[in-house]
């Protein structure tokens, strides 16, 4: 291990000149700051990090609350974990990963014993608890999702409202009067988590000014319980021929259920999804979808927190703009559905 004093020796300073270089506290010319910085990197210095944290009152941590509940498609959650991981790297800083269901207690652990500087929390349900304790603290926070009530905090998200609007609007447009819309397993709505809210939200004004009959049911996902789901729709409006999916893991269950049944996509029945494109383009139809900006949402929310820290950043709602991509499982509507 390279010592702080070793590189002092090699660039020609004091300790306490490299320590001022690493710390920023004091002033150091250009010149003598290159020369530290070149004698760093030759020798492969790196500060320790408990020491760095003692003399900056920084950690250069940051703390990601991303509970991994077994209702929730795990895989978007990482690629949003993996983008803020990255993008904090290339700002200096590290990220605490916190996957525990432990709501306030979380944010006080983090705030009470400087574990990290600055906070991103996930799963954003419309009344959160722990916004309280975000809002009293002085330690900068951002929110991957959008609360009912965003004074005096800083979010990033999809907008979820426009992305249910569109949905709406894109079947409507190819003449589709009645549309079921497969959403989430039941346990999302009932913690009123935002994104499901806004999307239902969108989903039903878009709907209701186009005079379009929307049929909503939460699924579990799985097989066995969109057979369920599908049989339930089918004998509350037999007259669906479009489906809305918010559910990535009961996305190939009803294609496989549809080509069952003997009707064909987008022939019969058109699918619109609201998923990864990983997802869409792998299904066994390809699927028109709205995509989620996993990693763009990680990337904007990592500099909005990196501003506050800088003292540059401000409380502000950051969404996302909805793309739809047209591919192969939608079309016109039958001419025998009215």
């Amino acid at each position: 291990m390279v010592t702080l004093a070793e590189v002092a020796q090699h660039a020609g300073v004091s300790a306490s000149t490299v320590s001022y270089v690493l710390s920023g506290k004091r002033s150091i010319s250009a010149t003598t700051r290159q020369r530290v910085e070149q004698s760093i990197r030759e020798l492969g210095y790196h500060p320790n990090a408990g020491a760095r944290a003692l003399a900056s009152s920084r950690s250069n941590i940051i703390a990601l609350m991303i509970p991994l509940r077994t209702d929730m498609y795990v895989p978007v959650m990482m690629e949003i974990a993996i983008a803020v991981a990255t993008t904090a790297r290339t700002h200096g800083y590290d990220v605490l990963l916190l996957t525990g269901e432990e709501g306030p207690d979380a944010v006080r652990r983090v705030t009470g014993s400087g574990l990290a500087d600055a906070m991103i929390l996930m799963d954003v349900e419309l009344d959160d608890e722990r916004l309280p304790l975000l809002r009293g603290s002085h330690q900068p926070s951002v929110l991957i999702g959008l609360p009912a009530d965003t004074s005096g905090l800083t979010c990033v998200d999809l907008d979820f409202k426009a992305t249910g609007a569109l949905c709406v609007e894109h079947l409507a447009t190819l003449g589709h009067r009645d549309i079921a819309v497969v959403g989430e397993a039941p346990a999302v709505y009932e913690r009123h988590t935002g994104f499901a809210e806004r999307t239902l939200d969108g989903l039903r004004l878009r709907a209701q000014e186009l005079g379009i009959r929307l049929l909503h049911r939460p699924c579990e996902g799985g097989y066995d319980a969109m057979a369920v789901t599908l049989a339930r729709i089918l004998d509350e409006r037999p007259g669906t021929t479009g489906f809305v999916v918010q559910n990535e893991s009961a996305v190939e269950p009803l294609l496989a259920l549809l080509r069952q049944q003997g009707r064909a996509v987008p022939e019969d029945v058109s699918v619109v999804a609201i998923c990864p494109d990983q997802v869409a383009t792998q299904a066994s139809v390809r699927l028109t979808s709205v995509s989620i900006p996993a990693q763009e949402m990680g990337r904007h929310a990592v500099e909005q927190l990196v501003a506050k820290l800088d003292g540059r950043g401000s409380e502000e709602v950051l969404l996302i703009a909805p793309e739809l991509t047209v591919r192969a499982s939608t079309g016109p509507a039958p001419s025998t559905a009215h």
